[in-house]
């Protein structure tokens, strides 16, 4: 069997609230909430991938990035 069509399912309780809400805004852009809830999974997943990536750069920065990352001018971003 082709590994890139296993499919794992995943079932969650949620409140109702939440239930009427992930409703509603599944219905104001015309999805089920099955493709909302899995578009925003998706969405968190490359948002927390590019943070791991950005965080691995920055711990592992070799010398002339360091250098141009830790300046007077970039100081002030620190401040923010």
């Amino acid at each position: 069997m082709d590994k890139t069509k296993e499919k794992e399912r995943l079932s969650i309780d949620i409140k109702s609230e939440e239930h009427r809400l992930i409703k509603i805004y599944a219905a104001r852009r015309g999805m089920s909430m099955r493709l909302y809830v899995l578009e925003s999974i998706r969405q968190r997943l490359a948002q927390e991938n590019e943070n791991k990536e950005l965080s691995f750069m920055t711990q592992y920065a070799g010398p002339v990035l360091r250098e141009a990352w830790d300046n007077d001018k970039d100081a002030e971003y620190d401040k923010l």
